[in-house]
């Protein structure tokens, strides 16, 4: 039987039921794709920045990431950003994630089974360990269409990732250029917004970079992102 597959808002979030991927290219799931690289031992996703600093006093050692808005936050340790999270040393360290995107589709998917974060650093990965899964219906929730922003960098990642679970090789170009096409990408092109960096896109772009997936639990009330094999 073939596997259902749906594009879902970020407003559509709780119809999965399956197996959910929450895409958000730019930039939040990028900059988690290099945090594990770096070393976390893994990420909490949450909603709000009252939950991620309330979480950081009841974890010691764990460090904060994340926006409002697109716009770093000054009680905050680190902003929505891959190049800042891949030069530090987090070695162990558990971080706790706020973004207006990522994280609220992670927060709203309430009802998939199985739950991984997307960004192209992990496609293939990704798509690898979805069909280990052999699920009946596959929901990729786009969170970049959110305001003016038409969320195609999410989208192209969808499309993308569907090609890999239907055995196809497409050729990864044209997806990616669409990182840079998108009304969100052509922000970051445009260089007026300080907060949101040009050299970010090239770590967004950063094709299969990680052999890893980012898997989502739930563990004790919390969303718990970790990569692949470290369950």
């Amino acid at each position: 039987m073939p596997i259902t597959i749906r594009k879902l808002t970020l407003d559509q979030a709780e119809q999965a039921h399956d197996t959910a991927v929450v895409i958000d290219v730019l930039r939040a799931f990028t900059t988690d794709a290099f945090a594990l690289n770096q070393g976390a031992s893994d990420v909490l996703l949450v909603s709000t920045v009252e939950e991620a600093l309330a979480l950081q006093k009841q974890f010691p050692g764990s460090l904060t990431l994340g926006e409002v808005e697109g716009k770093p936050l000054p009680e905050f340790n680190f902003s929505n950003s891959p190049a800042e999270l891949n030069a530090a040393d987090l070695q162990g360290k558990r971080l706790i994630h706020r973004s207006s995107a990522g994280t609220q589709g992670v927060v709203r998917a309430k009802n998939a089974q199985n739950l991984f974060a997307g960004s192209f650093p992990c496609a293939a990965a990704t798509a690898r360990h979805i069909l280990a899964l052999k699920p009946i219906a596959v929901d990729f929730i786009v969170t970049g269409t959110y305001g003016t922003t038409d969320g195609d960098e999410d989208i192209a990642f969808a499309d993308y990732v569907t090609e890999l679970i239907m055995g196809r090789t497409p050729d990864p170009a044209p997806y990616l250029e669409r990182i840079h096409t998108s009304s969100h990408g052509r922000r970051f092109l445009s260089g007026a917004s300080p907060h949101l960096p040009l050299h970010d896109l090239e770590f967004a772009v950063a094709l299969d970079r990680f052999d890893f997936a980012m898997p989502i639990a739930r563990r004790n009330g919390l969303l718990v992102m970790e990569r692949s094999g470290n369950q």
